[in-house]
Formats: C-alpha cells, sequence, structure tokens
C-alpha cells in the first residue's frame, strides 16, 4: 500500500497499485471496498488573445457556441474515461458538472470539472479527462483564428471520500 506524506502525494519508493509482482499492468480489484459517496474537482486553463476570447464571449465563432459545446464534451468524456484510459473502472457516475468562466486577465477561459459517484473507487480520473476534453474542445473550436492557443495547468484540486480521505492540492 502506498503511504501518504502530509501533502496526499505518495511517498518515494512507494508500491503502485496499478503493478503487479511481477511487474506487469494491472486492473485494480476493487470489488472487497465498500461503495461511498466520492467527489473530485479538476481544473485548467485555455489562454488566448483578448480578441479571440472576446470572440468567445460574443457567441460569434464560425463554428458556435464554443463554451456550450465544451461543456456538453466535457460532461461526456467523464462518462466515457474507462474507454479512453486503459485501467479505470467503468464508473455509474451520478453528478458531472463542467464550469467555464472566461477571464480577461489570463486572458482565455478557466475551465472546472466536479464530478460524483456513489462506488468503491474514486473518480478523480473522469474529473482530469473531463477538463482535459472541454479544453481540447475550446481548441477545436476556435484554431482557425488562432492556432497558438495554449491548454495548461490540468491537475486535481480535490478529492473527497474513499480509504485516503480529503485531499485539496496547495494554492
Amino acid at each position: 500500500m502506498a503511504r501518504k506524506s502530509k501533502s496526499g502525494s505518495s511517498a518515494p519508493g512507494a508500491a503502485l497499485t496499478h503493478i503487479d509482482a511481477r511487474g506487469e499492468a494491472r486492473m485494480v480489484d476493487v470489488s472487497a471496498k465498500p461503495a461511498t459517496e466520492r467527489t473530485a474537482v479538476a481544473e485548467g486553463r485555455v489562454l488566448m488573445s483578448k480578441a479571440t476570447l472576446a470572440l468567445i464571449e460574443s457567441g460569434r465563432a464560425k463554428k458556435g457556441d464554443v463554451l456550450a459545446t465544451a461543456r456538453i464534451a466535457g460532461i461526456m468524456a467523464a462518462k466515457r474515461t474507462s474507454e479512453l484510459i486503459p485501467l479505470c473502472h467503468p464508473l455509474a457516475l451520478s453528478k458531472v458538472t463542467i464550469d467555464i468562466t472566461t477571464d480577461g486577465k489570463l486572458p482565455g477561459c478557466l475551465v472546472r470539472a466536479t464530478v460524483k459517484v456513489t462506488g468503491p473507487t474514486g473518480v478523480e480520473m473522469e474529473a482530469l479527462t473531463a477538463v482535459s476534453i472541454a479544453c481540447l474542445t475550446i481548441y477545436d473550436m476556435i484554431k482557425a483564428v488562432e492556432r497558438g492557443v495554449r491548454i495548461e495547468g490540468i491537475h486535481l484540486i480535490e478529492k473527497i471520500g474513499g480509504k485516503s480521505g480529503h485531499y485539496r492540492a496547495r494554492e
């Protein structure tokens, strides 16, 4: 079992749960774990020029409503995470929320996903996948006007529930 440091990260030399004694990849057996309520929140940023951000905010992007499309893409991605990440368990998610705010100071969009499940394993990968795909969708929707858009800072903000308890990223 992996030891946790005060920051919530695994200590150096801790065992990896998806690697067996022979060093081969495996799906973790969660059948003996109790079903508990678990929530994960992840975040990322899409950085662009002020002109491109203004195009998004005005709703004049050629492909349509950039933020609405990105929200739907993020929700769909969370639901299909086990098809994309080889060792993830398929989960019956009870909630997926994608919040996207525009920020003229970046300039760009801040994307945040909140994912909830009652089950034997956490939803960190679902939240991270949702943010990643929502950010990629924003890029896809605006790449015709700006190819230099950058996706940055995708990370887990918070995890609640499960054996390891509550984790909150340092600011």
